[in-house]
Protein backbone atom coordinates (compact mmCIF):
# COMPACT_ATOMS: atom_id res chain seq x y z
CA UNK A 1 0.00 0.00 0.00
CA UNK A 2 1.18 3.47 -1.04
CA UNK A 3 1.30 6.25 1.78
CA UNK A 4 1.88 8.51 -1.24
CA UNK A 5 -1.42 7.44 -2.56
CA UNK A 6 -3.49 7.75 0.10
CA UNK A 7 -2.08 11.09 1.30
CA UNK A 8 -3.30 11.98 -2.09
CA UNK A 9 -6.30 11.14 -1.75
CA UNK A 10 -6.68 13.02 1.41
CA UNK A 11 -5.79 15.99 0.87
CA UNK A 12 -7.56 16.13 -2.82
CA UNK A 13 -11.04 15.34 -0.77
CA UNK A 14 -10.02 17.45 1.58
CA UNK A 15 -9.54 20.42 -1.16
CA UNK A 16 -12.57 19.41 -3.32
CA UNK A 17 -15.12 17.32 -1.57
CA UNK A 18 -18.49 19.61 -0.78
CA UNK A 19 -20.85 17.71 1.30
CA UNK A 20 -24.54 19.00 -0.05
CA UNK A 21 -26.86 20.75 2.46
CA UNK A 22 -28.13 18.60 5.29
CA UNK A 23 -26.18 15.75 5.32
CA UNK A 24 -23.92 16.14 7.70
CA UNK A 25 -23.14 12.74 8.51
CA UNK A 26 -20.97 12.87 5.20
CA UNK A 27 -18.66 15.81 6.92
CA UNK A 28 -16.83 17.81 4.19
CA UNK A 29 -18.32 15.12 1.41
CA UNK A 30 -15.38 12.70 1.42
CA UNK A 31 -16.04 9.20 2.10
CA UNK A 32 -13.77 6.11 2.78
CA UNK A 33 -15.05 2.69 1.88
CA UNK A 34 -14.89 0.24 4.71
CA UNK A 35 -14.58 -3.10 4.99
CA UNK A 36 -17.88 -3.81 6.49
CA UNK A 37 -19.10 -0.38 7.81
CA UNK A 38 -19.86 0.97 4.68
CA UNK A 39 -19.22 5.11 3.69
CA UNK A 40 -17.62 6.92 7.04
CA UNK A 41 -16.49 10.31 6.76
CA UNK A 42 -12.50 10.49 6.46
CA UNK A 43 -12.37 11.94 9.78
CA UNK A 44 -14.22 9.12 11.27
CA UNK A 45 -11.99 8.18 14.26
CA UNK A 46 -10.76 4.04 13.89
CA UNK A 47 -9.99 1.96 16.54
CA UNK A 48 -8.52 -1.47 16.65
CA UNK A 49 -11.73 -3.08 17.60
CA UNK A 50 -12.70 -1.40 14.09
CA UNK A 51 -9.44 -2.88 12.43
CA UNK A 52 -10.06 -6.30 13.83
CA UNK A 53 -13.40 -6.45 12.49
CA UNK A 54 -12.55 -4.93 8.87
CA UNK A 55 -9.64 -7.74 9.11
CA UNK A 56 -12.65 -10.21 9.37
CA UNK A 57 -14.02 -8.88 5.94
CA UNK A 58 -13.30 -9.64 2.52
CA UNK A 59 -13.40 -6.93 -0.15
CA UNK A 60 -15.07 -8.68 -2.98
CA UNK A 61 -18.35 -8.03 -4.94
CA UNK A 62 -20.10 -10.68 -3.79
CA UNK A 63 -19.55 -10.71 -0.20
CA UNK A 64 -22.69 -9.49 1.44
CA UNK A 65 -20.42 -8.15 5.07
CA UNK A 66 -18.68 -5.32 2.50
CA UNK A 67 -21.36 -5.30 -0.12
CA UNK A 68 -24.83 -4.56 2.08
CA UNK A 69 -23.46 -1.73 4.07
CA UNK A 70 -21.49 -0.30 1.40
CA UNK A 71 -24.40 0.15 -1.32
CA UNK A 72 -26.62 1.40 1.65
CA UNK A 73 -24.58 4.14 2.41
CA UNK A 74 -24.46 4.77 -1.88
CA UNK A 75 -27.66 4.89 -1.91
CA UNK A 76 -28.05 7.57 1.01
CA UNK A 77 -25.68 9.32 -1.01
CA UNK A 78 -27.69 9.81 -4.03
CA UNK A 79 -30.67 10.47 -2.21
CA UNK A 80 -28.29 13.27 -0.47
CA UNK A 81 -27.28 15.03 -3.53
CA UNK A 82 -30.21 14.39 -5.82
CA UNK A 83 -30.63 13.95 -9.13
CA UNK A 84 -28.38 16.45 -10.30
CA UNK A 85 -25.34 15.42 -8.21
CA UNK A 86 -22.45 13.50 -9.07
CA UNK A 87 -19.95 11.35 -7.18
CA UNK A 88 -16.49 11.61 -7.86
CA UNK A 89 -14.67 8.21 -7.02
CA UNK A 90 -10.50 8.52 -6.01
CA UNK A 91 -10.54 4.90 -5.96
CA UNK A 92 -9.42 2.26 -8.24
CA UNK A 93 -11.87 2.25 -11.10
CA UNK A 94 -10.23 -0.84 -12.61
CA UNK A 95 -11.58 -3.29 -10.18
CA UNK A 96 -15.49 -4.65 -10.28
CA UNK A 97 -15.63 -4.52 -6.47
CA UNK A 98 -16.14 -0.75 -5.78
CA UNK A 99 -17.14 0.33 -9.74
CA UNK A 100 -19.92 -2.50 -10.24
CA UNK A 101 -21.47 -1.37 -6.84
CA UNK A 102 -21.35 2.58 -7.39
CA UNK A 103 -21.92 2.25 -10.84
CA UNK A 104 -25.51 0.24 -10.30
CA UNK A 105 -26.68 3.66 -7.67
CA UNK A 106 -24.90 6.12 -9.56
CA UNK A 107 -25.13 5.34 -13.31
CA UNK A 108 -23.43 8.06 -15.11
CA UNK A 109 -22.97 10.52 -12.10
CA UNK A 110 -20.12 8.19 -11.31
CA UNK A 111 -16.92 10.12 -12.52
CA UNK A 112 -13.19 9.54 -11.98
CA UNK A 113 -10.52 11.07 -13.16
CA UNK A 114 -9.40 10.82 -16.49
CA UNK A 115 -5.69 11.27 -15.67
CA UNK A 116 -5.83 7.87 -13.14
CA UNK A 117 -5.63 5.98 -16.44
CA UNK A 118 -2.77 3.78 -17.34
CA UNK A 119 -1.16 5.58 -13.50
CA UNK A 120 0.04 3.35 -10.68
CA UNK A 121 -1.09 4.13 -6.48
CA UNK A 122 1.79 6.36 -6.21
CA UNK A 123 1.51 8.47 -9.81
CA UNK A 124 -1.92 9.12 -8.96
CA UNK A 125 -1.22 10.01 -5.47
CA UNK A 126 1.49 12.54 -7.01
CA UNK A 127 -1.17 13.70 -9.17
CA UNK A 128 -3.68 14.54 -6.53
CA UNK A 129 -1.11 16.62 -4.43
CA UNK A 130 0.38 18.43 -7.69
CA UNK A 131 -3.48 19.48 -8.38
CA UNK A 132 -4.22 20.89 -4.46
CA UNK A 133 -0.89 22.21 -4.90
CA UNK A 134 -2.13 23.99 -7.62
CA UNK A 135 -6.10 24.49 -6.39
CA UNK A 136 -7.16 22.82 -9.50
CA UNK A 137 -9.36 19.81 -9.74
CA UNK A 138 -8.76 17.29 -12.52
CA UNK A 139 -10.50 16.62 -15.43
CA UNK A 140 -13.38 13.86 -14.60
CA UNK A 141 -15.03 11.50 -17.27
CA UNK A 142 -17.67 8.99 -16.23
CA UNK A 143 -17.03 5.74 -14.80
CA UNK A 144 -19.54 4.24 -16.94
CA UNK A 145 -18.49 3.73 -20.67
CA UNK A 146 -14.97 5.03 -19.62
CA UNK A 147 -12.05 3.14 -20.92
CA UNK A 148 -10.60 2.02 -17.17
CA UNK A 149 -7.08 0.67 -18.03
CA UNK A 150 -4.64 1.85 -20.85
CA UNK A 151 -1.16 2.86 -21.47
CA UNK A 152 1.31 4.05 -18.49
CA UNK A 153 1.63 7.88 -19.19
CA UNK A 154 4.96 9.82 -18.88
CA UNK A 155 6.39 10.39 -15.39
CA UNK A 156 5.23 13.13 -13.28
CA UNK A 157 8.16 15.77 -13.32
CA UNK A 158 9.41 16.36 -9.73
CA UNK A 159 6.81 17.81 -7.48
CA UNK A 160 8.02 21.37 -6.37
CA UNK A 161 6.86 22.46 -2.51
CA UNK A 162 6.52 25.51 -1.04
CA UNK A 163 7.48 25.36 2.61
CA UNK A 164 4.36 27.23 4.54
Amino acid sequence: MSGLYFRGKLAYANAFGRAPEGAAWMGNGALVITQNRGLVPVDTRVCLEHLEAFASTDIHANEPAFRKPFVRDARLVAEAIGDDGEVVLLGSIASAKYVDALLEVFGDRLLFPGAFVGRGDMSRGGLMLRSVDEKKQLDYLAVKGAVRRGARPPKLSPRRRTRG
